[in-house]
C-alpha cells in the first residue's frame, strides 16, 4: 500500500526538493507549513508547528479532497519528516529561534507517538558541531567528523538542534519507534553550483561548514532510505554528499589549512570531512549528485 508521509517545512530551501523526490518514490505526501508549496499532488496544510493543537490535528487529517471519499475520518501517517524551523541564526530573536525550533520538535515528534506512528525523521543540523556559527576563529576537534562527536555549539540554532537530538532520543525509548535525526549539511540547490568556484578559490571561506555540503535532491533520497530502514531505534546521521569542497586530497588539505587539529582515521582520497560514511554504510546511500558534475575544476 501507499506510504502516507507528513512533511513539514517542506517550502523550505531542502524541503522544496525533498519533496518532489519523495513524491517521484510513490508516497502519498502532505506538505505542513506556514506557506504553500507549488508542487502538483502535493498539498500545503497551513500549520503553526509551535501549537501542540494545531500539530496534534496536522497528522489526522486527509492529505487532500480523495481523502474524503474512503468514508472513514483519517488515520495517522505512516511516518513523519520534520523539517520546519526558523532555518538559521539572525532572521529571528535567539530566543524566538531557540524555543521555536524546540518547542516544534517536541510537538511534532510527541503528536507522532501518541498517535501510533513509529518512524519520524527530523531535521538536525552541521551546527551541532559547533564551528558554522561560533564567534571568532574556532577549530574543530578532529577530523573526520562523524555522529559519535562531541557537539559543542555556542549559538542559539546549533543548541536548539543538539536539544532536538536529545528529545528524539527520549522518545524513540519510550516508545521503541525509530526516529532518525539527520546533520544535514549545508544545503545546494541545483541553481546554486556556480558558487562552488569561489568556494574553491578561498578554501577557508567554507571552514565553517567543514568544507563539505548536500545536494537538496540527494538529501531527498536520504530521507527516503529512512522512511525505508526500519528497526534502527533512535539514530543520528550525517546528511551529506561524498567530497570535500576542494581542489586537493582531503588529508593534505586538512593538513595544510587546519595544521593543529588531529585526524583520527584514515580518510577517503576525497572523503567530506564531515563523512557520511554511516548513511551509505547503514542507509545504502549513493549520491546522484557530486559537485564536480556540475563545476569545472
Amino acid at each position: 500500500m501507499t506510504k502516507r508521509v507528513v512533511f513539514t517545512g517542506g517550502t523550505g530551501k531542502a524541503g522544496r526538493h525533498a519533496v518532489p523526490h519523495l513524491l517521484s518514490k510513490g508516497y502519498d505526501v502532505l506538505n505542513v507549513d506556514l506557506k504553500p508549496l507549488d508542487v502538483p499532488g502535493v498539498n500545503t496544510l497551513i500549520t503553526d508547528v509551535t501549537d501542540s493543537g494545531a500539530v496534534f490535528n496536522a497528522l489526522t487529517t486527509h492529505h487532500d479532497f480523495g481523502g474524503f471519499e474512503k468514508g472513514a475520518p483519517p488515520s495517522p501517517p505512516d511516518a513523519v519528516v520534520h523539517f520546519a524551523a526558523i532555518p538559521r541564526v539572525l532572521i529571528e530573536p535567539d530566543n524566538v529561534t531557540y524555543q521555536a525550533n524546540v518547542m516544534s520538535t517536541y510537538n511534532v515528534i510527541e503528536a507522532a507517538m501518541k498517535l501510533g506512528v513509529r518512524k519520524v525523521i527530523i531535521a538536525s543540523s552541521e551546527t551541532t558541531y559547533g564551528v558554522c556559527f561560533a564567534e571568532g576563529d574556532k577549530d574543530f576537534h578532529s577530523f573526520p567528523l562523524e555522529e559519535d562527536y562531541d557537539s559543542d555549539p555556542m549559538d542559539s540554532y546549533g543548541l536548539s538542534k543538539v536539544c532536538n537530538e536529545k528529545t528524539a532520543r527520549a522518545f524513540a525509548a519510550r516508545y521503541g519507534a525509530d526516529i532518525y535525526a539527520l546533520r544535514i549539511g549545508n544545503v545546494i540547490e541545483p541553481h546554486e553550483y556556480g558558487m562552488f568556484k569561489g568556494f574553491l578559490e578561498n578554501p577557508m571561506s567554507r571552514k565553517r561548514n567543514a568544507w563539505s555540503y548536500i545536494d537538496a535532491r540527494d538529501l531527498g533520497e536520504i530521507v527516503h532510505l529512512c522512511i525505508e530502514k526500519d528497526g534502527l531505534g533512535y539514530q543520528v546521521f550525517n546528511a551529506v554528499n561524498d567530497t570535500i569542497t576542494a581542489d586537493m586530497p582531503t588529508t593534505e588539505f586538512l593538513k595544510k589549512y587546519c595544521p593543529n587539529t588531529p585526524i583520527t582515521r584514515e580518510m577517503g582520497a576525497d572523503e567530506a570531512p564531515i563523512s557520511n560514511r554511516k548513511a551509505r554504510e547503514v542507509l545504502g546511500f549513493k549520491e546522484a549528485h557530486p559537485w564536480r558534475k556540475y563545476v569545472e575544476v
